[in-house]
């Protein structure tokens, strides 16, 4: 059984970013169905904490070329998620304990859509008003001072 299904819900029209998604989705269905197994799940974890590491650099050099300062909403979802992730390792490695992984493996599936519908979508708006090239890591329009050390996440609720 699939802890997430990739779906066009989650497509945000930016294909390097989709992809990532993408191989999110496919790296945390590997360590659920690990688990789901019985066999130990700490490899397939720690691909998906390295691939979620890469990730989230990918995004925070974008928010940096865009605009945002790192004491952002979506920096500090990144930092709370690679913390809990880390977290886990160590709980397994240094203390043997796996019960962490099965929630954790549920706080990602729950968590992953809606960062994605709102934070990173929030990104991709941001990055296509600038004329940001994710390739270059060029923007065709500076940073604007309203926008240059923006802490805000994109959405209205934010309290940041």
């Amino acid at each position: 059984m699939s802890t997430l299904n990739w779906s066009e819900d989650l497509v945000l029209n930016l294909p390097v970013l989709d992809h990532t998604h993408e191989e999110f989705v496919q790296l945390l269905n590997v360590f659920g169905d690990t688990l789901d197994r019985g066999e130990d799940a700490l490899p397939a974890f720690k691909a998906l904490l390295a691939h979620t590491e890469e990730h989230f650099a990918m995004e925070e050099r974008w928010m940096a070329a865009t605009g945002f300062e790192p004491e952002n909403c979506h920096s500090s979802q990144h930092a709370m998620v690679l913390n809990v992730m880390r977290e886990v390792v160590r709980y397994a490695e240094e203390l043997g304990d796996r019960e962490p992984m099965p929630i954790v493996r549920q706080e990602l599936a729950q968590w992953f859509p809606g960062h994605a519908e709102m934070m990173d979508a929030a990104l991709v708006y941001t990055m296509q008003q600038r004329g940001f090239d994710p390739a270059s890591g060029e923007c065709q329009e500076p940073a604007l001072e309203a926008l240059a050390g923006a802490s805000g996440c994109g959405s209205t609720s934010c309290g940041h």
